[in-house]
């Protein structure tokens, strides 16, 4: 396994880390749940990322059952908050109630006294940004969180937040965690300069664009009978990445893979990882075979041959 600092912090994180978006608390059973859980762990895999509105806390709780093991200074345990858990009007946004008491019932989920890493799991425009930052510094103050990270922020507010922390002595934000991979790069424009320069490192997810750059949706073909794609599920994000001229172009990508001696996720997940500022690629895992193809991208560096013949194959498709 590779590590890498996350963002200028002094931390080091696997740059393959295990998410449980929409693997714990439903879609998979338990059991096999924790396998992966514990595969991960066992291949070196050291950081574990969540969120309280995942299956509405149950992926939480197992994710805490599963780490449960192991001494907890051994992994790195991130989970975020911002979207709704209740009916209420303050049981969603970063206001500094909401904040405060998810990180609250977070801790008791996951069934630890801390947790590494506290991500704005969006941004709030109805909550004063120094509201939320001070919430969060006092988080962090009590020893309940250890480092600050943002996700989906656009640079603006990334750049709005890093400064009102510098006036104000804050506890400043380390990570952003963004969509990022060979089929979907916006980042690339603002966000990724913008981080470098201030030292915020990027936790990415979907970086296999949903299942899609593993190889397993072929064009002119149904999708597999166990897959999200073929579970018809509304709004989900795979949905964006299923027209003919993206499957098409990601068939191009197979003989760049087999050349390299690689798989199709593994080149996918090597690509991200080019990226410096990348501090770790978020997987997601139903078997814990998964996770041993996933691994094998760590610390794979692609050639400029290779890079180019991706970009010459998924360049047209690809959002930027």
């Amino acid at each position: 396994m590779e590590y890498r600092r996350l963002g200028r912090s002094g931390v080091k994180v696997s740059t393959i880390s295990l998410g449980n978006w929409l693997t714990h608390g439903g879609y998979v059973e338990e059991q096999n749940a924790i396998a992966c859980v514990r595969r991960a762990y066992d291949l070196g895999i050291n950081f574990f990322d969540t969120a309280n509105a995942y299956n509405r806390g149950a992926a939480e709780q197992v994710l805490g059952r599963g780490l449960r093991a192991y001494d907890r200074s051994s992994y790195f345990l991130a989970t975020k908050a911002y979207w709704p858990m209740g009916d209420g009007p303050n049981d969603r946004g970063l206001s500094r109630k909401h904040l405060i008491e998810q990180c609250n019932a977070s801790l008791r989920r996951l069934g630890v006294e801390y947790v590494d890493l506290y991500q704005c799991h969006r941004y709030d425009t109805n909550t004063p940004l120094d509201e939320t930052l001070r919430a969060i510094d006092d988080l962090i103050t009590q020893g309940k969180v250890l480092y600050a990270g943002v996700s989906e922020w656009t640079a603006d507010q990334i750049g709005d937040a890093v400064t009102y922390s510098k006036e104000h002595d804050l506890d400043r934000i380390v990570s952003n965690q963004p969509q990022y991979s060979i089929l979907y790069r916006t980042i690339e424009r603002d966000v990724i300069p913008l981080c470098e320069r201030e030292g915020i490192g990027q936790v990415v997810w979907s970086p296999l664009a949903q299942g899609v750059l593993t190889g397993k949706y072929r064009p002119g073909q149904a999708p597999p009978a166990d897959s999200r794609a073929a579970a018809g599920e509304a709004g989900s994000p795979i949905r964006g990445f299923l027209g003919e001229d993206i499957l098409t172009a990601v068939e191009k990508l197979r003989p760049i893979a087999e050349r390299n001696g690689l798989t199709m996720s593994q080149l996918a997940l090597a690509w991200v990882l080019r990226q410096q500022n990348v501090s770790s690629a978020i997987i997601g895992a139903s078997r814990p075979e998964q996770i041993d193809d996933n691994v094998g991208a760590a610390g794979v560096t692609l050639d400029p041959a290779t890079l180019t013949a991706i970009d010459e194959a998924v360049g047209s498709v690809a959002q930027r």
